[in-house]
């Protein structure tokens, strides 16, 4: 049994009446602390884990005063949850895996060497036998830009040996946007690209620095893979799909007789050509295939004149659940910054809207869940929404907030221009803070966040980001900070609830949030992205709807 309470009665003594905006630290660090606890066992979707950490939320989203929001029940009431089908493939076994490297067969330990993942293209047995690897540089296809690194080369039932990022990545420069990734520099968009090509794998290089983690956080977790439920699985993933150490590509190039930095770098020229490695690959993966309902857990306040119109928050409530034991022997992976933080804020959010009677527009409180297996919750959201995106006026994410004390500036993941984002600086500057563009936008973070599904279908959507400039200690200490979370606690067991933490910045980001969901909430503004983006034509493609609701 947990040592918290489950339910509404767990909130007796933390819903007393406040102030609108109050956001109380003690009521964050609760929130923040139980669902990070160990009794939640990570919080993995379909999990036991799972659903104490539904079984909270629920309990927290009706004491704060929201309403259920989620599917709609045969009486015609809502529950707290939208049930998302997914399929999991479990591997039996660790993969056998062998590359001939320089006419050698030569083993290769999971996780280690190559990491794998459970395939998800409807077969229970995967087997490779001497099938050719063909390296084929970043793995991108962009007719746009008068790109393809495939040309004319036939891949299928090939595994493909690809670079992770752009092109753009080495030089800061060129066809990819410079320093900032695009979606193309994304594992999940090589992967998509493999499946289109009829490749029979794809193994993604892994360096640090382009992928903007260790190696450590992609040898995590492969033996369970998670998917939306699709007609036809094999022809949106190939058989086998992970990533290559690059030690063991630096070996692969050699024996090729070139080296691994002279093929990345004819890979960075338009002319460049895919290259037969002269090595093969064998595989034999096992595996289980199952359904599971994970849940998305949403609350909503209706709106008082203008109901059928929406303001969106989301964060995503998953983590990584239960793995290998750490060198502390550690097996819970308690996800308490990624993201018991954003959750804990999106409850308070709720809080503060609830005291005030809400807004004209209908407020939806939308916790996702398996983010962690490719923002999947939130992509069925998007696919199956249960309020119209046509009149959602936007959508703010909170994933991962600074727990380091407050901060001169604010950000937001990647480097997209749209209205909503000019909101936010307006408002933010009425509280002397100021916007910082993403420091690392080579890092692909507009991708990796849950408001990137809403993106995709038109719907302004933000990350918001905590800011870069600390009061205590300033842009220094912040790059310290976040660079020593990506490098020991990111993805890992350590991610846990501190003592240490000061959650003052976290009431200083949730006022700004409230003030600009409290405007799009209560005013009649439509914001849109910015022109030249591709997210731009499918919301003006929905502009009669909005034309039609407006007062």
């Amino acid at each position: 049994m947990p040592r918290f309470l489950i339910g509404a009665t767990a909130f007796a003594l933390l819903t007393t009446p406040a102030f609108a905006q109050d956001f109380s630290i003690d009521r964050l660090d609760h929130h923040i602390r139980t669902l990070s606890d160990d009794s939640f066992e990570g919080r993995a979707p379909g999990t036991e884990g799972e659903r104490l950490t539904v079984a909270y939320l629920s309990g927290a989203f009706a004491a704060v005063g929201l309403q259920p929001g989620g599917d709609l029940r045969p009486d015609g009431t809502r529950a707290w949850t939208q049930d998302v089908i997914l399929t999991r493939s479990t591997m039996v076994e660790d993969p056998v895996l062998f590359l001939d490297i320089g006419g050698e067969r030569q083993a290769m330990v999971q996780d280690q060497d190559l990491a794998v993942r459970a395939p998800v293209n409807g077969e229970s047995n995967v087997q490779l036998d001497d099938v050719p690897l063909i390296f084929a540089g970043y793995g991108t296809h962009a007719p746009e830009r008068d790109w393809s690194d495939f040309k004319d080369v036939d891949v299928t039932g090939k595994v493909i040996v690809v670079l992770v990022n752009d092109p753009d990545f080495e030089t800061g420069e060129g066809d990819f946007g410079g320093e900032a990734m695009t979606y193309y520099g994304r594992w999940t968009y090589k992967f998509e690209e493999a499946a289109r090509r009829g490749a029979a794998g794809v193994l993604v290089i892994h360096e640090t620095k382009p992928a903007s983690y260790p190696w450590g956080v992609i040898a995590n977790g492969n033996e369970t893979t998670l998917d939306i439920v699709r007609d036809d699985p094999a022809a949106a993933h190939s058989a086998i799909q992970g990533w290559m150490h690059v030690d063991i590509a630096r070996r692969l190039f050699e024996a090729a007789g070139t080296t691994y930095e002279a093929a990345k770098a004819m890979a960075q020229q338009r002319d460049f050509q895919p290259m037969d490695l002269g090595s093969t690959m064998d595989a034999t993966l096992v595996t289980r295939s199952d359904e599971i309902a994970a849940k998305n857990v949403l609350g909503i306040l209706p709106g008082s004149s203008r109901p059928d119109e929406t303001v969106i928050f989301t964060g995503h409530h998953d983590h990584l659940g239960v793995g290998e034991p750490d060198e502390t022997g550690d097996t819970i992976y308690n996800g308490a910054i990624d993201n018991a933080t954003g959750i804990a804020m999106m409850i308070e959010m709720g809080r503060a809207f609830a005291e005030t009677g809400g807004t004209e527009r209908s407020l939806v409180f939308l916790a996702v869940g398996a983010e962690e297996s490719g923002l999947l919750g939130a992509k069925y959201y998007a696919a199956n929404p249960l309020y119209p995106l046509a009149t959602t006026a936007g959508v703010i994410n909170t994933d991962s907030p600074g727990v380091h004390g407050p901060t001169r500036d604010f950000s937001i993941s990647g480097s997209a221009e749209l209205g909503l984002l000019d909101i936010l600086t307006e408002e933010a500057a009425a509280r002397d803070r100021r916007y910082s563009p993403d420091p690392n936008p080579a890092a692909g973070s507009f991708f990796r966040s849950d408001h990137f599904a809403f993106a995709q279908v038109g719907v302004p959507a933000v990350s918001f980001r905590s800011g870069t400039d600390l009061i205590d200690g300033g842009p220094e200490r912040a790059a310290e900070i976040s660079a020593a979370y990506s490098a020991n606690d990111y993805h890992k067991q350590s991610d846990e609830w501190s003592p240490d933490w000061d959650l003052s910045g976290l009431v200083n980001d949730a006022g700004l949030i409230y003030a600009v969901a409290e405007r799009l909430g209560n005013g009649s503004e439509w914001p849109n992205w910015a022109e030249g983006s591709e997210f731009k034509a499918p919301r003006d493609a929905s502009a009669a709807a909005r034309s039609e609701g407006a007062p």
